[in-house]
């Protein structure tokens, strides 16, 4: 056997919600090897979701040791990987015990929306207790909703991990106890993982530690105000650190002593994959959800049109934060799995495109997805999905186009809420994600929301964007991501553009459509505070 080259790459561990996957890639972003693997989802309860963490776990470490074996099968020595970044699915928790190391329970993903009476809870303790944001200076009712959102960012939601936090302690009895004797340790996925496949490190980045509902947007610091909120003690937390420096090296797998250098929640990792670092810069990655970040520079922008705002990243301990406006929707991708796997209106995902292209129009048909309620703008956890237009004439290929179209509405209610509160119009939207490879979704979605879609050739956005972090961090290939010039080289192949078609007069009417189907879906269900 000839000996193997070396080279300089750096690997991105990228957990999603439904599969790991571990890439590797050169000095242009071009993938030298890469090994992905799906994991077990779990749904105990209608509105559950979970998965359990051991898993999540070996599915990263079998990742990193098979596309290890991939880049020595392609000539590549395996040390040619100086640095890995981690970019996980967000909002997820997970709860574990210090004295042990093994989880508590299973973990509560993202999109799960058990918590709604938790939700009730607190929002009923805002508007009659309040929140203390000085000793002795309380805000409540729409004052203390605001105040919330200025030391946070976010509304009170089933999204946010501090919620789910919260659930776990107040309904699983391990977790409660190892809380009151300071046993507890939590973390969202990126935290656990590098907890597992490093010694022991328990860490958080920004960029995730802003979507718990805990974090100060200002000093980037656990908030005391917000922890006696939510009644969560701050022994349990991680270290909040920035989302690019050398943060310890790998002990498991058969990478062991390469650094972890770089650390982002997928939507924020997608938006530095895409190189959206300038004020203005937006993509959207449709993936199981669909996630829209518009990047609004050095300042925080509190939305009044119901966004989010998030911290995008933080180059290094001493870099100055970046921030972003977001906006979610928490079903795309699974809309069309849901067709897939529950309705069996489709035998493949790649049969939507086929069949939505079958049909000039919905017929009429409009579909809010809201399978757990809906997020931005709405933000209402007691929405119900709604198929409504229905008649004797709709075929399954109406259907289909109405799901494509549902996702392009979302998209468009978000970047209309954009506008209003940065006061800037946007020219085009970078996309990535599964959803994205079909050319039905793009023209639909340029048709619904009125602008220009750039698809890039290569579309691993989200697992780039830590990867560009970790070699930042290293200053491999004299990357720096404070200096967007020294990724000139970095994913250049060519973009596909899809430009709107349909007639104003036509997508304004449609758009009035949507928005009486989404008031019809609005509040079917209500919380309780237990």
């Amino acid at each position: 056997m000839s000996a193997l080259k070396q080279g300089e790459f750096v690997g991105s561990l990228d957990c999603g919600t439904t599969s790991t996957r571990f890439l590797v890639f050169d000095k242009h972003a071009d993938i030298v090897a890469q090994h992905q693997i799906e994991y077990p989802q779990y749904y105990p309860e209608p509105g559950w979701h979970e998965q359990d963490p051991d898993e999540l776990v070996q599915s990263c470490e079998v990742c990193i040791n098979e596309a290890s074996k991939a880049l020595e099968a392609a000539g590549w020595a395996k040390e040619s990987i100086k640095a890995i970044g981690i970019t996980n699915q967000r909002e997820s928790a997970v709860a574990w015990s210090r004295k042990t190391g093994k989880p508590l329970c299973r973990l509560i993903v993202w999109d799960d929306a058990r918590t709604k009476n938790t939700v009730a809870h607190f929002d009923h303790k805002l508007q009659t207790v309040g929140i203390e944001v000085k000793p002795g200076h309380i805000k409540k009712g729409e004052e203390g909703v605001e105040a919330l959102r200025q030391l946070s960012g976010l509304p009170i939601s089933t999204y946010f991990s501090a919620i789910k936090l919260r659930w776990m302690i107040d309904h699983h009895e391990n977790v409660r106890k190892a809380h009151d004797e300071d046993d507890l340790l939590f973390g969202t996925v990126e935290s656990w993982i590098l907890y597992r496949l490093t010694d022991k490190i328990h860490i958080t980045d920004v960029t995730n530690a802003s979507r718990t509902l805990l974090m100060n947007l200002n000093t980037l610091q656990w908030d005391p105000v917000l922890l006696k909120f939510f009644e969560i003690k701050d022994s349990v937390l991680p270290k909040i650190v920035s989302s690019s420096e050398v943060y310890g090296e790998l002990q498991s797998t058969v990478l062991k002593g390469v650094k972890v250098a770089g650390l982002a929640g997928d939507q924020q990792a997608a938006l530095i994959g895409n190189k959206c670092f300038r004020q203005g810069e937006a993509k959207c990655t449709y993936g199981t959800g669909a996630f829209l970040l518009f990047c609004t520079g050095d300042e925080v922008v509190l939305s009044k049109h119901g966004l989010l705002s998030t911290v995008a990243y933080k180059d290094g301990p001493t870099g100055k934060p970046v921030y972003a406006l977001e906006g979610s929707i928490a079903v795309a991708g699974s809309a069309i799995k849901w067709l897939r796997d529950t309705m069996s209106l489709v035998s493949t995902a790649a049969e939507v495109n086929t069949l939505a292209q079958s049909v000039p129009d919905t017929g009429g048909v409009y579909f809010v997805t809201a399978f757990s309620g809906l997020l931005a703008p709405y933000w209402d956890p007691g929405a119900a999905g709604l198929l409504i237009g229905l008649t004797s004439y709709t075929t399954p290929a109406h259907i289909a186009l109405a799901t494509l179209e549902a996702n392009a509405f979302q998209t468009r209610a978000i970047l209309e809420s954009m506008k209003l509160d940065s006061n800037a119009e946007l020219k085009h939207l970078m996309v990535d994600g599964g959803m994205t490879n079909g050319d039905m979704v793009m023209k639909v979605l340029a048709d619904i929301g009125g602008f220009t879609v750039i698809r890039p050739e290569m579309r691993e956005s989200t697992a780039l964007g830590s990867a560009l972090l970790a070699g930042s961090a290293i200053r491999l290939h004299g990357w720096d991501i404070s200096k967007p010039e020294t990724l000139a080289e970095v994913n250049t192949k060519g973009n596909l553009e899809f430009a709107p078609s349909m007639p104003e007069d036509a997508r304004e009417k449609r758009w009035q459509g949507w928005k009486r189907a989404i008031q019809r879906s609005l509040g079917w269900e209500e919380g309780v505070d237990e």
